[in-house]
């Protein structure tokens, strides 16, 4: 099996409907999705700024 992993770059309260669209778009399975936290500060602790930079998407072709 060959598997291919996209880096989506997302900002978690504007791109939902581009992550959709992006994700039934993929012509293979989804295996998996994996979120890149930024290192946490005391502002990430109390949600004043936002804790995702992009996702790696894992697709099985």
């Amino acid at each position: 099996m060959k598997y291919r992993v996209h880096k989506f770059e997302i900002n978690m309260d504007k791109d939902k409907s581009k992550l959709e669209q992006f994700l039934n778009n993929i012509e293979g399975e989804v295996v998996s999705i994996i979120p890149n936290n930024k290192k946490i500060s005391l502002f990430q602790i109390y949600g004043i700024t936002r804790k995702i930079d992009f996702l790696l998407i894992v697709e099985r072709i």
